[in-house]
């Protein structure tokens, strides 16, 4: 299972290690293997979320995930867009932002903190969105009860997440944001809110047609076993999306991974300016991430540490809030990753536990 499911990984991780030994020595190497954990600490709880997400989609979109999705979180996220953000922000063109990235260190690093605000704005708004809506849901199982039940009935008020969200993104645009990147900073968490809703809205539009469609097809089925045997069916099983469901599914994913990723790049200048470097270390680590959601899949493990999809979340809504916080204050990575970790242990431990009082007590031994 281990070497079926990480071959890929430790493969990939041979050769990165490989390329970064060749291109900066032992010091490049020795970097890129701390931006690897730096990328799997922030983004652990992102496996967790994915592997909740990808449980829902065909065996062709999960492959589509692991591979398509792959190169896109590797080539596009952790490489092509900090390029393209210091394009945007300096107003070069791609081919001297490309040259400033590789020659001017310094310069392409003042360049993507400078766009820190709006890409906080963006990812810390959509990140919170997926928060709040999972918070406001009704759910028989809960983590934090004290705080999960009553939130959950303020949820029943309709677009309550939206409220929220939007709330938070003027108190912190027009009050706190630095003075000019206000309306930039606005623009940009308002467009994270649009693509959630967007994204979450058609897939949500197509997944609910798929059911339907599997309900009729398995109503149809059903209706002719009983003429023909005078019995039901079976139990039906879950809808798998197909499709454009599937195809919305897999754009979320990607926009999710996105708004991971944001910070892992920005906090990867605290450790290294030479974009090859951060490339090699975040990418290996996003591919480590994609391999821990296949693994989360095929054990099974949301279903049996029953806490550790709430864990995820609230480690997404506190992810959320220091990206939010970040755009008037820096706040450290080893805080945002800390949160993160230790949330989903915490969820983790707790798990256990549960399981282990749900465990029948054994029967005595009469003599």
């Amino acid at each position: 299972m281990i070497l079926r499911t990480f071959g890929w990984s430790f493969a990939l991780t041979a050769a990165g290690l490989v390329a970064a030994l060749a291109y900066g020595g032992t010091a490049g190497l020795a970097v890129v293997t701390v931006l690897v954990v730096l990328e799997i600490s922030l983004s652990f709880d992102n496996a967790v979320v994915n592997a909740k997400v990808l449980e829902r989609m065909s065996p062709f979109w999960q492959k589509i995930f692991l591979t398509v999705g792959i190169a896109i979180a590797v080539f596009g996220m952790r490489l092509l867009f900090p390029v393209a953000i210091v394009a945007l922000t300096t107003g070069l063109g791609p081919v001297e932002a490309v040259r400033l990235a590789l020659n001017d260190h310094d310069a392409y690093q003042a360049s993507m903190e400078s766009a820190y605000p709006m890409i906080a704005a963006f990812g810390g708004v959509f990140l919170l969105m997926i928060f709040l809506d999972w918070l406001f849901d009704e759910r028989e199982e809960r983590w934090l009860a004290l705080l999960e039940a009553p939130l959950a009935r303020f949820g029943r008020l309709d677009q309550l997440s939206v409220i929220i969200a939007g709330t938070a993104l003027a108190g912190v645009a027009g009050l706190w944001a630095p003075e000019g990147e206000r309306a930039s900073v606005l623009i940009a968490g308002m467009l994270g809110l649009v693509a959630y809703l967007l994204v979450n809205g058609l897939g949500n539009l197509f997944d609910t047609a798929a059911s339907d469609s599997a309900s009729d097809s398995d109503s149809a089925l059903a209706s002719g076993s009983d003429s023909a045997q005078g019995s039901g069916s079976g139990p039906s099983r879950p809808a798998v999306a197909v499709g454009k469901a599937a195809f919305f599914l897999f754009l979320y994913l990607e926009v999710l991974d996105a708004s991971f990723s944001f910070d892992g790049v920005i906090g990867a200048f605290a450790i290294s300016t030479d974009p090859i470097v951060i490339a090699l270390g975040l990418g290996i680590g996003a591919i480590y991430i994609r391999s821990i959601t296949v693994f989360l899949i095929r054990k099974g493990t949301l279903q049996r540490y029953a806490y550790l999809e709430h864990g995820a979340h609230w480690a997404i809504g506190a992810l959320a809030v220091c990206m939010l916080v970040g755009i008037v204050s820096h706040v450290p990575e080893w805080i945002t990753g800390g949160l993160g970790a230790g949330l989903i242990i915490l969820a983790f431990a707790t798990s256990v536990l549960r399981n282990r009082r749900a465990e029948p007590e054994p029967a005595p031994v009469t003599g």
